[in-house]
């Protein structure tokens, strides 16, 4: 037997990111020792990640911890880790859309929750935001279905369709869906729009700030100035969000906004905050598709008045995401098609805690 730590794991993809699913039972209840050895999971401090299993991207550098429901109406909790590739750090504060694609089949299949049907319904909670979203997981003959015809912009081939409804997703972090009082704010002379649904974001039209919206994901992150500028105006928006010091954290994301060009509503690029997204993150969809339908926003400006039920088809790298916005109970919902995959499953192997740092 080995000196390492043996840590029962999943291998999934979620939407288009990708990381590794932990019941909760199995990771150290204390968060400073269970972020020391997600650190050392998946090799986080070098560009490549080289002595770990993350992927040396912020899309493959993800983590999600499943576990029973602790509040009343869910089945399951659902805490989504954000390890920053470049950094020691784990960020635990936004949620991710695109791996919750997965939990509800991770759930399944874990004995948390029995498959009911053809379809069964999970209902999440998501613990970083305290908000509720359902995840229609196919079951055929009692099991979960992995093989469909649905196809996701950003992901190769089909898979089975796995339909996400945020539910109430205004306010996840800072309880206001504009934490800033105004749906436009002026920072170092740009209107920006921030903006707290499904994720803090801060939405920026392109041209402010010499962009086109149109670049590559590559051509955005080789553009030194321009992330510079984007980091200025973040850092503003989240002291004014009530987020505080944002430098080491990954929110608020900034947004560029422009309009559409390939038959969509609008057209986004996404950052992590530091690098452009491939495609564009579940939950920024959600935030992004919001903007449009509250007047007064850069979003609005340029998609016109539309109010749900509506569906907003947003361009973004990699292809187009579609939102479907409609009222439910007097509250505006949001529903998005993903896919999910499991890629394996074992155990991973981590450095005993007392042989790492601290975890930031």
């Amino acid at each position: 037997m080995n000196d390492l730590l043996a840590i029962p794991c999943v291998l999934m993809r979620g939407g288009t990111s990708k990381g590794p699913f932990f019941l909760a039972a199995d990771l150290p209840a204390g968060a400073n020792e269970r972020d020391k050895i997600l650190l050392s999971v998946m090799g986080s401090g070098h560009p490549l990640q080289i002595d770990g299993i993350g992927g040396g991207n912020p899309v493959t550098s993800k983590v999600a911890i499943v576990g029973p429901a602790t509040i009343p109406g869910a089945d399951v909790d659902y805490l989504f880790a954000q390890v920053r590739v470049d950094q020691q750090i784990v960020d635990t504060s936004p949620n991710c859309g695109n791996m919750l694609a997965a939990v509800g089949p991770f759930a399944i299949e874990a004995g948390l929750v029995p498959a009911r049907g053809e379809t069964t319904l999970v209902r999440i909670h998501n613990v970083n935001t305290g908000k509720m979203i359902e995840a229609d997981v196919p079951t055929p003959n009692g099991n979960v279905s992995y093989l469909g015809e649905a196809a996701i912009d950003g992901v190769p081939g089909s898979a089975a369709p796995i339909a996400l409804t945020f539910m109430d997703a205004a306010g996840a972090r800072t309880g206001q869906l504009f934490p800033t009082g105004k749906p436009v704010d002026l920072i170092d002379g740009v209107a920006v729009t921030c903006i707290d649904c499904a994720m803090p974001m801060m939405l920026v039209e392109a041209g402010a700030i010499g962009a086109s919206g149109f670049e590559t994901a590559a051509q955005l992150n080789a553009d030194k100035t321009l992330l510079e500028r984007l980091e200025k105006l973040r850092i503003g928006a989240g002291e004014r969000m009530g987020l505080g010091d944002v430098r080491n954290q990954v929110t608020p994301k900034p947004v560029l906004i422009s309009r559409p060009k390939s038959g969509g509503d609008i057209s986004v690029r996404y950052f992590m905050p530091h690098q452009c997204h491939p495609s564009l993150a579940t939950t920024g969809a959600v935030g992004i598709a919001t903007a449009c339908i509250n007047e007064g926003t850069v979003a609005s400006v340029l998609v016109g008045t539309r109010k749900p039920p509506v569906v907003l088809s947003i361009e973004h790298p990699s292809g187009h995401l579609d939102v479907k916005l409609h009222e439910r109970d007097g509250k505006v919902v949001a529903g998005i098609l993903r896919t999910a995959r499991r890629l394996f499953e074992g155990h991973v192997f981590a450095k005993p805690v007392t042989q790492l740092g601290c975890a930031a």
